[in-house]
């Protein structure tokens, strides 16, 4: 089932009024009458309302009573109370998907969908970088960004680094957890990988048509289930989950968060103010100083990662020659 932030009218309708009157019941025939349709259409709307999360109290004598929200990423849910003025705007929601990257990427030839996130809460193909299988368990946090930047076809490297980057202001800010950046594109919690980003874009005539960014947060997940699918894996270097199961923090003021930072550092890059992302994300990483080694596609890198540039690129110092690396598998020695 899809939803999205701008459409279901009805069963929208039914849900703010419930949340707009929480401290009191309201009759069938009340919404029926204040919303205009039939008391059957408003049975339909709460029986939905709950099953997508929602807690409500039916009382046959005095009615209904929301008692509280859903801890769904439901796009209405993401959409209210967000101060972002592109990002986050639209969004749309899929119970179960084949990947958010895959939906986002045949959407963004649109663009009145500039900005939409997609978000899922089951991936049953989940993809990370070069086309890998992403575990996409129950308790994370799933989604893409639409977007048609404006930006130098150069920065498109860089950009997974910078949305890193803006996740990890999101994750301190939200929860005050101490976050690093593992190049090319993962957050981690003391050397573990709590989140991936993926970047797929089309270029045409040197500049970026569409911009697609995949980002997988391992929100409150069982890790040990994940480990046992990915240990045999030569590039897996430990999962962690950001919150625990029990913990109260809501995965919208997460992902709202990240929208809002993700923002202010894209238009930090479409007015070419790439200094600053270089040098926060160089202050967070756990790679650079390191011994590395590094599987490109025609061969290995192995010395010390020294700085990125402004592209993103990676120079490695190897036997005195330092080598510059776009995209990679990076192993701390």
């Amino acid at each position: 089932m899809i939803y999205s932030s701008f459409n279901n009218p009805g069963l929208i309708k039914v849900l703010y009024f419930l949340k707009s009157h929480n401290t009191e019941y309201l009759s069938g025939q009340d919404l029926s009458d204040v919303l205009k349709i039939s008391r059957v259409a408003v049975w339909k709307h709460i029986k939905k309302i709950k099953q997508l999360g929602y807690k409500i109290e039916i009382n046959r004598k005095l009615g209904y009573r929301l008692e509280a929200d859903s801890d769904k990423l439901l796009p209405w849910e993401i959409t209210e109370g967000l101060r972002t003025t592109l990002i986050g705007k639209k969004a749309y929601y899929f119970e179960s998907i084949d990947s958010t990257q895959n939906q986002a990427l045949s959407m963004s030839f649109d663009r009145e969908n500039n900005g939409a996130i997609v978000i899922a809460e089951k991936q049953t193909s989940g993809r990370g970088r070069t086309g890998r299988k992403w575990e996409s368990p129950e308790g994370g946090i799933w989604f893409s960004i639409i977007l048609h930047p404006r930006f130098d076809i150069s920065v498109t490297t860089l950009f997974p680094l910078a949305a890193a980057l803006a996740l990890s202001y999101a994750i301190e800010k939200t929860l005050k957890i101490k976050t690093e950046m593992k190049w090319p594109n993962d957050v981690t919690i003391k050397g573990k990988k709590v989140a991936g980003i993926l970047v797929d874009a089309s270029l045409e005539s040197n500049k970026i048509e569409e911009l697609v960014l995949g980002v997988g947060i391992n929100f409150a997940v069982d890790t040990k289930n994940i480990e046992k699918s990915l240990k045999k894996n030569p590039h897996f270097y430990g999962i962690e989950s950001l919150v625990k199961k029990n913990n109260t923090c809501k995965p919208k003021k997460i992902l709202q968060a990240f929208l809002m930072e993700l923002e202010e550092i894209y238009f930090m890059l479409e007015s070419g103010n790439i200094k600053k992302i270089v040098t926060e994300w160089t202050r967070r990483s756990i790679t650079i100083g390191k011994e590395v080694r590094i599987d490109i596609e025609k061969g290995m890198v192995s010395g010390k990662a020294i700085r990125i540039d402004n592209d993103g690129a990676l120079v490695v110092l190897e036997n005195n020659r330092q080598k510059r690396v776009i995209a990679g598998d990076v192993i701390h020695k």
